[in-house]
């Protein structure tokens, strides 16, 4: 397979000069609430980020979409957290492989931020979910699974995570 590669560098020439500003607005984000992903071992899972890798567990409570389930977070530095989920007695079936990788990306935003960008992905079609009053879910063009979050970074419904 040929690449054209003069193309791709004109292509990205040509983003480059319609997109990236030279005095950029600020972020309608505060900032990332945490990264999550997917544990088919609890306490295995905590021995090696609290103990090898020395990330401190911050909190562990029962995740709200599946019973039975726990919701974990690591402190990761920065005020940013490693987030994790197990579903006990879930046979997650194809979905098994992606054990180890990305579930979704969760993105602080302040509630009046929150509410325009709900907004926003309505006005443009964006299929999405609303939970707990805080949380949008939606998929990026590739599928990606992300979360804009009202809660404040360190927070979540409510709880103290970091």
């Amino acid at each position: 397979m040929d690449i054209d590669y003069a193309a791709i560098e004109s292509t990205r020439e040509g983003i480059r000069d319609r997109y990236l500003q030279e005095r950029r607005p600020p972020s309608s984000a505060r900032g990332l609430h945490h990264f999550a992903l997917l544990s088919s071992n609890v306490e295995r899972t905590i021995q090696f980020y609290q103990e090898l890798l020395e990330f401190p567990l911050t909190e562990i409570f029962e995740n709200r979409d599946y019973k039975g389930s726990n919701h974990f977070f690591f402190d990761i530095g920065n005020g940013n957290l490693l987030a994790f989920f197990d579903f006990p007695g879930l046979d997650l079936g194809p979905y098994q492989e992606v054990l180890g990788g990305l579930h979704h990306i969760a993105i602080s935003v302040d509630p009046v931020n929150w509410e325009r960008l709900r907004g926003k992905l309505e006005a443009a079609g964006v299929p999405h979910v609303l939970e707990s009053g805080a949380s949008i879910y939606f998929r990026d063009p590739d599928g990606a699974r992300l979360e804009l979050l009202a809660d404040p970074l360190g927070e979540m419904y409510g709880s103290r995570v970091l």
